[in-house]
């Protein structure tokens, strides 16, 4: 018998930290706060009642909110979804996780299947092009130390193959779309302690197990500088469990609808 393929994520690890992060801390990270209010934000735009919703995040800030409104929330994890029953929520949220799944089409695909007909899926996290000051220095501490390039920043999913991984998991109506934010950060230990607050620290397999030493970690601080602009690139995601009811998707290539259009319902070719 020859094992699989390596994961790429340290799914227990991520938990751990996760945990770690959130406990005595009654704030969310600001990022991911930013991402669930944009995502209450398009729900406001659907003209129907949802009751029933079922939250994947980093942390609980999002299924807060939507308790607070009335709905009965389900947390779970990537390991819960296979478990879930089909057709049972008419709700699917997502903030700051996702990137970091090990199986990201089979858990959409997942998410899918707990939906009823014509539920709702939305999601956010950061996708491809966050944190590059944050890969500048982490080289440079590499070079001051002599050592071969390590993973250290997980692999990030850019806006079009977020599209694309709606429509393999099955999603009706998939849109895919992305806000650059560019936050000033007074040093480098400011946005790890941020990174450490989100529970967003390296949890790739095959992560470098020693830290830097000071040489190291004093050119990586050199290298991102004061009052630097560190960027992050949200990816927003919205997509339908299909149902009868729905418009026939358009000619491949001649959409034109926004996504305020594509949540909303009714009108021609929208939600």
């Amino acid at each position: 018998m020859t094992d699989g393929p390596a994961l790429p994520f340290d799914a227990r690890l991520g938990r751990l930290r996760r945990a770690r992060a959130g406990a005595g801390k009654g704030d969310a990270f600001w990022l991911h706060r930013r991402a669930a209010e944009e995502l209450l934000d398009r729900l406001e735009l659907v003209a129907r009642p949802f009751a029933a919703a079922l939250e994947l995040s980093s942390d609980p800030w999002l299924g807060d909110r939507l308790a607070e409104r009335g709905l009965s929330v389900l947390r779970v994890d990537e390991a819960d979804l296979p478990g879930l029953p089909p057709a049972s929520m008419d709700l699917a949220v997502s903030v700051g996780l996702l990137d970091t799944i090990n199986d990201l089409p089979g858990a959409l695909a997942l998410l899918r299947r707990t939906l009823k007909p014509d539920g709702l899926f939305l999601a956010a996290f950061a996708g491809a092009g966050s944190l590059p000051r944050l890969r500048q220095a982490m080289r440079a501490a590499e070079a001051a130390e002599g050592l071969d390039p390590s993973p250290r920043i997980h692999p990030q999913i850019d806006v079009r193959a977020a599209g694309d991984l709606l429509t393999r998991a099955g999603f009706a109506l998939p849109v895919a779309d992305r806000e650059v934010v560019e936050v000033r950060y007074a040093s480098l230990p400011r946005l790890l302690a941020d990174l450490r607050l989100a529970g967003a620290t390296n949890i790739l397999a095959q992560r470098a197990r020693r830290p830097f030493t000071r040489l190291g970690f004093a050119a990586a601080t050199a290298e991102f500088g004061e009052s630097a602009v560190e960027r992050f690139e949200l990816i927003f995601l919205s997509g339908w469990a299909p149902a009868p009811s729905q418009p026939a998707p358009a000619r491949r290539g001649s959409g034109t609808a926004s996504l305020a259009d594509a949540l909303k319902p009714g009108g021609s070719g929208a939600r």
